[in-house]
């Protein structure tokens, strides 16, 4: 498989739904404080001490999804503004082409799996 002008497109189409999937649920389970920066929503369930111990299980359940959301979001806008300049799929580590096979499965993979493999 090859990387034409269709496997581009697809996979930016890709980029934008998952973009999209990410937005509503930072927007569900945290505040926006900046472009492209989340705060954890602090729900209040009441004084009791169980309704507090909920309280801080649910926030720090919403801040490690925020972070890692954040996280997402990043990689996922990033791809995108590859896509734009023309420069998807090459691989940010070495310049060689990243395979599309990888692209298929993460669309915002910044590596190729050779250089991906000595990183870790």
């Amino acid at each position: 498989m090859k990387m034409d002008a269709k496997f581009i497109e697809d996979r930016k189409v890709a980029l934008e739904k998952r973009r999209d999937k990410i937005l509503k649920e930072l927007k569900a389970d945290a505040v926006q404080v900046a472009e492209n920066d989340y705060d954890a929503k602090f729900v209040d369930y009441g004084d009791k001490d169980d309704e507090n111990a909920a309280e801080v299980a649910t926030f720090e359940k919403n801040l490690s999804l925020e972070k890692t959301l954040e996280v997402s979001l990043f990689n996922v806008n990033r791809a995108l503004k590859k896509v734009e300049e023309g420069k998807y799929g090459l691989c940010e580590k070495c310049d060689g082409p990243i395979q599309p096979k990888r692209l298929e499965a993460f669309p915002s993979a910044t590596s190729c799996m050779k250089c991906k493999k000595k990183s870790l």
